[in-house]
């Protein structure tokens, strides 16, 4: 069959590239208008197009989908599409466009997690399991029929950007093992079951430490936010972020967000009388830096600002 893949970010390129390097008949591509990116705010192509754009498969950008979008769709006579964070919401009319439906594969085991940060979300709460879903798009917000789900395990170290990156890969594996079925019209659909969630956008507010929190869902956040936006908090109201952190087996009296240094560790205390080890920082326009290599440019700094 004839598929159109619809996504934006990088995450979608390891999808896509799975389906071509996999046989797959790729006729073309829906992601979204360039935006603007870095400080420069310079117009960029999304990594989907770029991917798409050096293998001369036909690109059809837009943020939404209009007569003109639709025709085009049409023009390349796909029979399904495969959607990986495409990032806006089909209407009917689009998805009556393909005789065989939408199919969108989520990064979390639905209905957990419904919405366009499920990763992120599920590391913010410290969950031990997460998976992949391939379900039918319907007019609601992740609602849709569920074809399969593959659960997988939360490594106690990973951050979100290797997480979204193996569920991609799983995600590659149970699309090679779900096409066929729709392929030869013996797939099966399912109801999802179980309480819903939501994994909304997340806004850099969403990515702020709170020390008063405990070391454990300092160090949740911080692995979420990482790579995007990053987990910040501020000294002297300059903002710094935190890529990477351990917590401590350290004891040393110390108040939530106060900063003590023991040997060439870099500590924080955390609101449950813990502490947290940073590791890998980035102070306000400087590049990624090694915590006891800033701290020693700033002896004078004894604790973070509320």
């Amino acid at each position: 069959m004839r598929i159109l893949f619809a996504g934006t970010p990088a995450v979608a390129v390891t999808v896509l590239g799975g389906l071509v390097n996999s046989g797959h008949e790729v006729v073309g591509v829906l992601t979204r208008e360039d935006a603007p990116v870095g400080r420069r705010q310079l117009l960029t192509s999304s990594p989907v197009a770029d991917y798409a754009l050096a293998r001369s498969i036909p690109v059809i950008k837009a943020n939404s989908l209009g007569e003109a979008e639709l025709a085009r769709i049409k023009e390349l006579k796909p029979d399904l599409a495969i959607v990986v964070a495409y990032g806006s919401i089909l209407k009917a009319e689009a998805l009556e466009v393909l005789s065989h439906g939408w199919f969108n594969l989520h990064f979390s085991l639905l209905p957990r997690y419904r919405g366009a940060a499920p990763v992120q979300h599920c590391l913010i709460n410290g969950d031990e399991v997460t998976g992949v879903t391939l379900f039918k798009i319907d007019l609601g917000m992740d609602t849709g029929a569920v074809l399969s789900q593959v659960p997988t395990k939360v490594e106690a170290d990973e951050t979100s950007g290797f997480l979204l990156q193996r569920l991609a890969h799983l995600g590659i594996t149970l699309l090679n093992e779900e096409l066929p079925k729709i392929y030869a019209g013996i797939h099966s659909l399912s109801a999802q079951e179980g309480t819903p969630s939501s994994a909304p956008k997340i806004a850099r507010k969403d990515a702020k430490i709170n020390f008063s929190g405990s070391a454990q869902e300092i160090i949740n956040l911080i692995r979420a936010m990482n790579p995007e936006p990053g987990a910040w908090t501020q000294i002297n109201n300059e903002p710094i972020r935190i890529f990477e952190a351990r917590i401590s087996s350290e004891s040393v009296a110390c108040e939530a967000g106060a900063i003590v240094k023991v040997q060439d560790s870099v500590l924080v205390g955390c609101g449950d009388e813990r502490l947290i080890e940073l590791h890998l920082v980035q102070p306000a326009g400087r590049k990624l830096m090694s915590a006891s290599d800033w701290l020693r440019g700033h002896q004078q700094l004894v604790k973070f600002d509320k």
